[in-house]
């Protein structure tokens, strides 16, 4: 497995790639990784000839008060792990390489920003599509993996691939739980025990609403509060967010009539989690919740 610090080294790469024929897969992440990480590298390995993978915390995409000094990291453990699942290259730059002195570039989407992590981290999403800009425009793939744990994320990128014409196609990847239905990230790691138990209360409500709307619930206003209830019956949470919008616009929704993102952000102590599912109104709730 390659890796490389610098953007000459993986175009280098990516180039000698090319002139064999292959196809690339690419897999942003921001490292610390986890089985759901390793899925999106899975489903590279299987659809590309040649799987790049970044590990690069950004951070134009944490604000102040967030936790971009304290977010784990651990290069070595994630070297190892992505070449178990058979990536061929990892592009682990610096700062100084993504972002060098006088940098004044930024790419921003709107309206689709301007609603849940968006409206609750300012500037969140300015952040991350212009890094993910600069990395499909380093890594040139043909198919960018993300897992639909960030959902709002994924249609953010979208919407900026296809405004932009690149020329790739943005894969979304189900979100990888645990056996317990907690939803995989790399800052589970913040919870002790007995957060981690209290966690389960994201799951669990996104689960409650998925009955709901199975049994035939239609209005938007009872499913949201049915989620709200369930999540401020935990004393160790605290709602960020809990919103209902159709997808894939994220427009407001009164009644259910078509696929809609159920998405929540909540507090356990310090740790900021997310999780989502789509309900839809004949078929089903995806998601694996």
């Amino acid at each position: 497995m390659y890796i490389c610090h610098t953007v000459a080294e993986i175009r280098k790469f990516v180039r000698e790639a090319r002139t064999r024929g292959q196809t690339v897969g690419f897999v942003p992440t921001m490292g610390y990784l986890h089985e759901g990480h390793l899925e999106l590298m899975r489903q590279a390995k299987e659809r590309c000839d040649v799987v790049v993978i970044s590990i690069f915390v950004n951070p134009t995409q944490f604000g102040p008060q967030e936790d971009f000094a304290r977010y784990p990291r651990d290069l070595e453990r994630d070297v190892q792990m992505a070449g178990e699942v058979g990536v061929d290259a990892v592009f682990n730059p610096s700062v100084e390489e993504i972002y060098p002195a006088g940098y004044c570039t930024y790419v921003e989407v709107e309206r689709i920003t301007e609603r849940l992590c968006g409206l609750s981290r300012p500037g969140h999403f300015r952040g991350v599509t212009t890094v993910v800009a600069k990395l499909f425009n380093i890594v040139a793939p043909d198919q960018a993996f993300f897992g639909q744990k960030d959902a709002q994320q994924v249609l953010v990128i979208k919407r900026m691939a296809a405004d932009l014409n690149m020329d790739l196609e943005v894969v979304t990847v189900p979100t990888v739980r645990e056996a317990d239905g907690l939803a995989m990230s790399s800052r589970n790691v913040y919870l002790d025990a007995v957060q981690r138990q209290a966690a389960l209360v994201l799951s669990r409500s996104l689960q409650a609403a998925a009955e709901a709307v199975a049994a035939g619930q239609r209005d938007v206003s009872t499913i949201r509060q049915l989620v709200v209830d369930m999540i401020k019956a935990e004393p160790l949470a605290e709602i960020d967010y809990v919103e209902i919008y159709s997808h894939p616009d994220l427009e407001p929704v009164v009644t259910l009539n078509g696929p809609a993102l159920l998405a929540l952000a909540v507090k356990i102590g310090r740790t900021r989690l997310i999780d989502n599912i789509i309900l839809g109104v004949r078929d089903h709730v995806s998601n694996n919740v």
